[in-house]
């Protein structure tokens, strides 16, 4: 019989490794951050990157955000097949695979929206557009993504921005509606005040290249920017419309390190203890294809447990002898721990199913609809 965890089953009985959720810490991530962005007016666009998720993006929106975004067009196909395309590409679209793709959604959901960073990329979607036998009003919404510091992606600031917006306003399919700029180094930047610092400065270069191509004859609606580590300050700065952030939902070490304990840590990676190799050292069943280490190793909620990795399928929980005052778990074979990841999105994406649980108890499963979409 297949193995199949039902609503209503204690966590103590999933397999391992499992991802969980705690949805009261989840629901109380998801009111703190709308209590704090809602009333300033702005628009709050989650990324789905985080989630992959199409069951979390209509709960968000029901929380109040508007739409969502995501990294890459396949995760657009995949939310959008389940029903939700009210959608932001937040990644350039290059290349005729990816251009026919896009063509062949945005004719079925003409609410997703791109962003393009050189005129290449515009002519070459532009084109694709035409080819498919669009009448002229049709248009697809285009934001210039701006380079804001990150030297990731992006348009230059100034004569190139502007330079790149006459461009697409020649092209008859594209119908430029705004800009994006994202400042992802900064969303873990340590202490308040740096990072809101850094910050401000990023958005007077976003805010000021959209009133520049204001000046220019462009209608520029949308100015989206910001992230979990960030949103708050990009919120407060007129000429922002709207904010991406994603992690907050669940948080992770490096996030919590960086901004401090605002937001929960709502997602763990339940782990079994496989094997006891000394006095005061064991081996879990959670290595690198259930938690990810580009961003440091995950932590253990097992108080004095420090984890390190094994490989792939394995990694190891070691405490020191008497550990704090004594009072550490001596962790013993078959015993459960949950592990708290240290860079949410690509450990996400290692997993299949949200097991949603209260007090022990699942009460949700959603699946990881996009996982593996990096197209």
């Amino acid at each position: 019989m297949p193995y199949s965890p039902k609503i209503g089953d204690p966590i103590s009985t999933l397999d391992t490794p499992s991802m969980l959720v705690d949805l009261d810490l989840m629901d109380s991530n998801i009111t703190k951050l709308m209590s704090r962005l809602l009333p300033t007016g702005i628009s709050i666009r989650p990324h789905l990157k985080t989630t992959k998720s199409a069951n979390l993006a209509q709960r968000l929106v029901a929380a109040g955000a508007k739409g969502g975004c995501v990294a890459k067009l396949s995760e657009a196909e995949v939310m959008c097949s389940l029903g939700f395309d009210d959608l932001l590409i937040t990644c350039e679209i290059i290349g005729a695979p990816k251009v026919a793709r896009l063509v062949e959604m945005w004719q079925k959901h003409r609410g997703v929206r791109i962003v393009v960073d050189s005129a290449k990329g515009a002519t070459e979607i532009n084109d694709g557009i035409a080819a498919s036998g669009a009448s002229e009003s049709d248009k697809i919404s285009v934001l210039l993504d701006l380079d804001v510091g990150l030297h990731r992606t992006g348009v230059q600031p100034g004569a190139p921005a502007l330079e790149l917006a006459a461009h697409v306003k020649g092209l008859k399919h594209l119908d430029l509606i705004g800009v994006q700029g994202y400042e992802g180094h900064l969303q873990h930047v340590h202490g308040f005040e740096e990072r809101k610092k850094q910050c401000l400065e990023s958005m007077d270069i976003l805010t000021s290249t959209a009133t520049a191509l204001r000046e220019a004859g462009h209608n520029i609606g949308v100015v989206t920017t910001g992230g979990t580590g960030t949103a708050e300050f990009c919120a407060s700065v007129p000429g922002v419309t709207e904010v991406q952030p994603g992690s907050f939902l669940f948080m992770d070490t490096d996030y919590r390190n960086a901004i401090g304990t605002t937001y929960s840590n709502s997602l763990t990676i339940l782990s079994t203890v496989l094997s006891v190799q000394g006095p005061r050292i064991v081996t879990i069943d959670a290595g690198l294809k259930s938690l990810t280490t580009d961003s440091g190793l995950a932590e253990c909620k097992t108080p004095g447990c420090t984890y390190g990795v094994l490989g792939d399928e394995h990694g190891s929980l070691e405490w020191e002898e008497g550990g704090e005052g004594g009072k550490v778990k001596v962790l013993k074979v078959g015993d459960r721990v949950e592990m708290v990841p240290s860079h949410i999105d690509p450990t996400i994406n290692l997993h299949d199913v949200y097991y949603a649980h209260r007090k022990g108890v699942v009460r949700e499963i959603w699946g990881v609809d996009a996982r593996g979409k990096v197209q």
